[in-house]
């Protein structure tokens, strides 16, 4: 239940762009707030952003929060993590995640539904 599925991950250069995209089923998570996490070798997994399920509302780790940029389209059931500048800290497998409730949270035990993630690896 609730699959979510990931894509648009890649090998860039510090500095480089991507964007994530996150396809999800809109009658399973319809309601719930979203999120993107990241997790690298040896590391727990960490937040990266947060967003309403409407996109009225979002939250950023303090690491990302003036170059990320997190966006939803419910019409056509995506959800979006636009990584601006990146750095080779932010190398890692990204996960999007669904909510148990409306409620944007930054610990991963609050998200119900998770994808299989995408690996972004960034070279200096």
């Amino acid at each position: 239940q609730g699959q979510l599925v990931e894509s648009g991950g890649g090998l860039v250069q510090a500095g480089d762009s991507l964007r994530l995209s996150c396809s999800y089923s809109g009658n399973i998570l319809r309601g719930h707030a979203m999120g993107w996490f990241r997790q690298a070798p040896g590391k727990v997994r960490e937040f990266v952003a947060g967003i309403t399920y409407n996109g009225g509302g979002t939250y950023y780790a303090d690491s990302v929060k003036a170059r990320f940029t997190i966006s939803k389209d419910n019409a056509n059931d995506k959800l979006y993590l636009q990584m601006n500048d990146l750095k080779p800290e932010d190398t890692a497998v990204y996960y999007c995640a669904s909510n148990h409730d409306g409620h944007i949270a930054t610990a991963a035990i609050a998200y119900s539904f998770w994808g299989q993630g995408t690996q972004v690896t960034v070279s200096s």
